[in-house]
């Protein structure tokens, strides 16, 4: 299946109601998690003094309020996805209801697995865009890091959560391993798509629809 038809297929299932209330949720919570960050770190940022000069510490003060709203764009996709991550089955359920009625019932892996999937998908995102937060003031450049980083996030994700589903946890990181080309093209571009304001609030959900059709089309003796 191309990538073309499995957002195709995604949009299309966007009015079914069973995909609306993990996308809720997942906003609420991602929301939630920022306004907590901004506070936290506003709080930091006046109520520390690093210099005696003071204009020296109001530019200081400006350039951590500037990297706080940067990490606050190149991060959202990457928590979005953490927490959807939480309710993807949901997502996934919907998807093999409406298109793969015949495919074999899903795995279930624990709340807590989820969970510590959730955190580990955080923890990466930071690291990597901390890595690379200097790239993103670099005109031209910003860009192609941004894409190419959490594209590679969202795929990683996306594909061996859904892959869990139907192979056991060896099975789908070797799965990964042998599709995270074609997968990368497809974080790519749901990493594009977050970039686009009020589209980006459906990506989580479109993400996850599209890729449960690629992982679908990918796996053995699958079919719709």
């Amino acid at each position: 299946m191309s990538l073309f038809r499995a957002l195709f297929l995604a949009f299309a299932q966007l009015g079914d109601p069973r995909l609306r209330a993990p996308l809720v949720k997942s906003l609420v919570l991602t929301i939630a998690s920022f306004v907590a960050i901004w506070v936290v770190m506003g709080w930091v940022v006046t109520h520390t003094k690093l210099f005696e000069t003071l204009w020296l510490d109001w530019t200081i003060d400006a350039l951590g309020g500037l990297a706080l709203a940067v990490l606050s764009f190149v991060l959202f996709p990457a928590v979005v996805v953490a927490f959807v991550g939480l309710f993807l089955d949901e997502v996934a359920d919907a998807v093999q209801a409406r298109h793969y009625p015949n495919a074999p019932p899903p795995r279930r892996r624990p709340l807590m697995v989820e969970i510590f999937s959730s955190l580990q998908l955080v923890a990466l995102a930071i690291v990597l865009n901390l890595l690379v937060l200097p790239l993103y003031f670099v005109p031209g450049l910003n860009l192609a890091i941004f894409l190419a980083t959490n594209g590679f996030l969202l795929a990683r994700e996306y594909v061996t959560m859904l892959a869990a589903r139907r192979l056991d946890s060896h099975e789908a990181r070797r799965f990964w391993k042998t599709r995270r080309g074609q997968a990368w093209l497809a974080g790519i571009s749901f990493a594009a798509l977050s970039a686009i304001p009020v589209v980006n609030l459906a990506v989580p959900v479109l993400a996850v629809a599209a890729t449960a059709h690629l992982v679908e089309s990918w796996l053995p003796a699958s079919g719709e």
